[in-house]
C-alpha cells in the first residue's frame, strides 16, 4: 500500500477487515465510531461529512484542512497525510482497525 493515506487505501483496508470487527458496519454495536488518528501530533478526529455531520464510516471530506495533502478539481480530499491513520473510537480511547477487530 501507499504511504499516502487515500480513498483507495481506505477501501483497500476495508476489503481486508471485512467480516471482521475492524470495519464501521461490524463495530457499531459494540459503540465504535470510526476515526482518524494523526499519528506525528496525536490528535484523533471522529469521521465527518464535509458538511461536519457525523459520518457512520471512514471519509476524508470532513477532515481537517491541515490535514489534507491534495485534491481534486472539486476540492474534495484525495489525499491525507501520511501519518494518519483510519481506527475507532470508543470511550474516548482510540482503536486502530486491528484493535478493534481483536475486542469485537
Amino acid at each position: 500500500m501507499s504511504r499516502r493515506y487515500t480513498a483507495m487505501r481506505l477501501q483497500q483496508e476495508n476489503l481486508a477487515f471485512a467480516g471482521t470487527g475492524g470495519v464501521s458496519q461490524n463495530n457499531r454495536k459494540h459503540s465504535f465510531r470510526a476515526a482518524f488518528l494523526d499519528t506525528a501530533s496525536g490528535r484523533v478526529e471522529l469521521a465527518r461529512f464535509a458538511d461536519g455531520s457525523p459520518a457512520p464510516m471512514h471519509v476524508l471530506s470532513g477532515l481537517p484542512a491541515e490535514w489534507i495533502e491534495q485534491r481534486d478539481a472539486t476540492g474534495e480530499p484525495v489525499a491525507v497525510l501520511a501519518s494518519v491513520v483510519a481506527g475507532f473510537v470508543r470511550n474516548k480511547i482510540f482503536y486502530t482497525r486491528e484493535e478493534a477487530a481483536a475486542l469485537v
